[in-house]
Formats: C-alpha cells, sequence, structure tokens
C-alpha cells in the first residue's frame, strides 16, 4: 500500500493554508495510490490543530513537544527521520516555505532518499513524477526518479487548489524523540516582516496592475477604482521594481502568493512567474489591449480594451450599483 505523510505547517497559533493544499493533494493521489493519507503534526498543545485539520485526513500523527512550538530545523529533521523511517510512507509532501526549505534537503540526505523541490504538479504512475518550472518560469520541466521505495517532495504555494472532505480520522500519539536542547539552534522570537499598512494576501478583492498602467502618476485612477471596488492594489513584479508599489505588494513567484475571491488583472500580461502567484484566485477578471496576452489563459472573464477606457466605465457602473 502506497501511503502519502504530509507535514502540517503552522505559525503563530494558525495552520497555513499550504497545509491544506497539500492534503487536498495527498487525497487525490491516494486515489490512485491505493494508500492512505496521514497527516504529520509537530508542536506543543495541538488539540486545536487536530479539531482543524480533523476529517482532512484518514490518520494524524501527533508530536507533543514544547521543543516543536516553533519551528526548528534541527528538531524537526530529528522528530521526521524517526517517524519516516518507522513507518516508510511512499510520498512525503511538504510545502516549499521557508519551513519546507530548510528541512526537506536536509531530511532527503539523511534518509537517502530522492528529492525534488518547489514542484507544481505531481502524478504517479508505478513511480513519482513530478512538475517543476525551470529558467524562471520559462519552462516546465518533467522529473523523473530513479525506483525507490519512498520520495520526499516540497510544493510551491499556491499550486494546487484546497478543496474539503469528510473522512473518518485516527490520531495516533507518538512520543517525542528529543531529549535534550540544541545548543547550536534556538528560536529567540517571531519578527514579523513590515506589510506597509497594506496585507495583500488577507484582501478578498485585489487589484493586480502591470506595465500597461505605463507611468506611476496613473497609479492614483487605478487606487480610486479599488477603493470603489473595496480592493486593494497589487502588482507584476516590473511595477514593483519600479519603485511605483513597495515589494510587498507584488505577486508573484519572486512576491506573495494570494488567493483572494476576485483578482482583477490590469495591464498585466500573465508571465508565468506572476500567475503562480495568483492562479488560485476564485475569480480572475482580466483588461488588456492584447487579444493574445497570456493573462486570458487563466483568466474567467476577459476584456480585450484599453485599460483607462474600462476603469471610467467600471468604477461608473459600480457606483450606480451602490446607491
Amino acid at each position: 500500500m502506497k501511503n502519502i505523510f504530509t507535514l502540517i505547517e503552522h505559525r503563530r497559533g494558525e495552520i497555513r493554508n499550504i497545509s491544506f493544499e497539500l492534503l487536498t493533494k495527498a487525497r487525490e493521489l491516494s486515489e490512485k495510490t491505493g494508500g492512505k493519507v496521514t497527516a504529520l503534526l509537530l508542536g506543543h498543545q495541538t488539540q486545536t490543530f487536530i479539531n482543524e485539520i480533523k476529517s482532512s485526513a484518514h490518520r494524524i500523527i501527533v508530536i507533543e513537544d514544547e521543543k516543536l512550538k516553533d519551528f526548528n530545523s534541527e528538531y524537526y529533521k530529528t522528530v521526521l527521520s524517526n517517524i519516516l523511517t518507522t513507518e516508510k510512507p511512499f510520498l512525503t509532501l511538504i510545502g516549499h516555505t521557508a519551513f519546507g526549505i530548510d528541512i526537506a534537503p536536509a531530511l532527503g540526505s539523511k534518509l537517502n532518499i530522492p528529492v525534488s523541490t518547489d514542484c507544481i504538479g505531481i502524478e504517479i504512475d508505478n513511480n513519482v513524477v513530478a512538475t517543476r518550472q525551470m529558467y524562471g518560469g520559462k519552462l516546465n520541466a518533467t522529473i523523473n526518479f530513479k525506483d525507490s521505495s519512498q520520495f520526499l517532495l516540497t510544493i510551491r504555494q499556491g499550486a494546487f487548489t484546497v478543496s474539503e472532505t469528510n473522512l473518518s480520522t485516527e490520531v495516533t500519539n507518538i512520543p517525542s524523540p528529543l531529549k535534550e536542547d540544541l545548543a547550536e539552534i534556538k528560536f529567540l522570537e517571531y519578527i514579523e516582516a513590515a506589510t506597509g499598512g497594506v496585507d495583500i494576501t488577507k484582501a478578498n478583492i485585489v487589484i493586480g496592475i502591470g506595465r500597461g498602467v505605463k507611468e506611476q502618476e496613473n497609479l492614483k485612477i487605478i487606487e480610486d477604482f479599488a477603493q470603489a471596488i473595496g480592493g486593494v492594489v497589487g502588482c507584476s513584479r516590473p511595477v514593483a521594481d519600479s519603485g511605483w508599489l513597495p515589494k510587498d505588494r507584488q505577486v508573484g513567484s519572486s512576491g506573495k502568493t494570494i488567493k483572494p475571491k476576485l483578482y482583477i488583472a490590469m495591464g498585466i500580461s500573465g508571465a508565468s512567474q506572476h500567475i503562480s502567484g495568483m492562479k488560485g484566485s476564485e475569480t480572475i477578471i482580466a483588461i488588456n489591449k492584447d487579444p493574445n496576452a497570456p493573462i486570458f489563459n487563466e483568466a474567467n472573464y476577459g476584456i480585450v480594451d484599453d485599460l483607462f477606457k474600462v476603469i471610467p466605465a467600471l468604477k461608473k457602473k459600480i457606483e450606480e450599483l451602490k446607491q
């Protein structure tokens, strides 16, 4: 039986959304492997987390230890290597986050199992086949592994859409193998990155702007429209690199991954790097003069026209509907 394990990532008392994405993909793959999905939960006072992921996996393995309250790669490597050696899952999925980037290569090296990072697709035949981007997202590469009994992948945030399920879940508590503190690495404090007052990852409506905005002075038109619709303004990399908006507004593989209810792309051509950061949006509307712009391949609705003609008409209609 080819079982699939996923690592539940949590930070400051909250499970990160990547964990639910991994569980969704793991359930999909388990239908092909005939195996079960197991969620690995490392932490301290984890009952709230257990309640959140219960029914999302066939089994939850819980390791309770105060040393695991905050992420420490050495502690995680010790605990996970013990579990994976004992349980021998066919496939283990970890988010391609700061956590995953830190732990996965070291874990793969310690266990001597194949690892592929920053994957955006997974297929299982007799073996695991992963898809990841290369050359700055210009090319998708298929990764075929040599025969192995175990595989480890890190998955890009936003690569898979979350879906709910209602599985019957077994909770297994395993004693922590951690016996002493590590003098080399210690968690001191968590410092939240400055967001400049706007957090695009928490907004329900995001207006994304690209080169089509033409110049910084035109931002006022976009910001007025965003205010009228109740949204915030994000951007593609060229806009952030030009200094028109702060870096924390950038959407894409080198910026933020967002999943708003509505994403309106204005003057954005749709490079793969940008698409990877917003394709999880519930509804995508694209406005671009170029009918062949790649952004239209991702959009639910598209408008082929000059955005400076479209915005006033949209804003007027929104204001009429509010009356």
